[in-house]
């Protein structure tokens, strides 16, 4: 379903990699592993169609995603390192800001079950600049408890949470590979993940 082949990502005047090529079918997650600078994010964007690589090509369904545009975007869920939140608003606020953006119908009892789940009851209303960056990054994974778009690229997913917040983001990305999504993502844990096909790609 996803389709990467001979992919090169250069900055500057150096090629941070070259040649890289994988394919994910539903209920396929690849583990994205590297050093820092090896270009993972990197890689994430391209995957995102949010930056252009220097070779290679991207297939979606067997179509590559420059021609398909914004039909691809609409099958994916990108929660980059950042939390991609507004401080002034409160979680509530975000999750349902994030998911009118994203066309997504989801109401305000969901959003609240959605923010219960990930540990923030009873922090639904505060404005998100007096919260921790755990608080902050639960608020961002808080979208994907009701996410249902195909295919999930996260880059550290399992930055700045507990044990227990670890453990429930797990069981979100399981219950996606149930369903027959797909998931990229990048981090520096291993998190056995309790469903579907788990493969690993090491840049650098």
């Amino acid at each position: 379903m996803l389709e990467v082949s001979r992919l090169e990502c250069v900055r500057g005047e150096r090629s941070l990699f070259a040649g890289v090529g994988f394919r994910l079918d539903g209920g396929e997650m690849l583990y994205l592993q590297g050093r820092n600078g090896s270009g993972k994010t990197s890689l994430l964007r391209i995957l995102c169609g949010l930056a252009q690589p220097a070779a290679g090509e991207i297939r979606w369904r067997g179509t590559t995603i420059d021609t398909l545009g914004e039909d691809y975007r609409r099958e994916l869920c990108y929660l980059g390192h950042h939390n991609a939140i507004k401080e002034e608003l409160t979680p509530l606020e975000n999750l349902l800001a994030s998911a009118r953006l994203a066309d997504e119908a989801l109401d305000e009892g969901a959003a609240l079950e959605a923010l219960e789940m990930v540990g923030l009851a009873g922090r639904e209303d505060l404005a998100c600049r007096y919260l921790s960056q755990g608080q902050k990054r639960r608020v961002a994974l808080a979208r994907l408890v009701n996410e249902r778009r195909a295919l999930w690229i996260l880059d550290e997913p399992y930055v700045a949470l507990d044990a227990a917040a670890i453990e429930l983001v797990a069981g979100l990305l399981g219950a996606h590979l149930q369903r027959g999504g797909l998931v990229v993502l990048t981090t520096h844990q291993a998190v056995d993940v309790a469903a579907g096909t788990v493969r690993q790609l090491r840049l650098g």
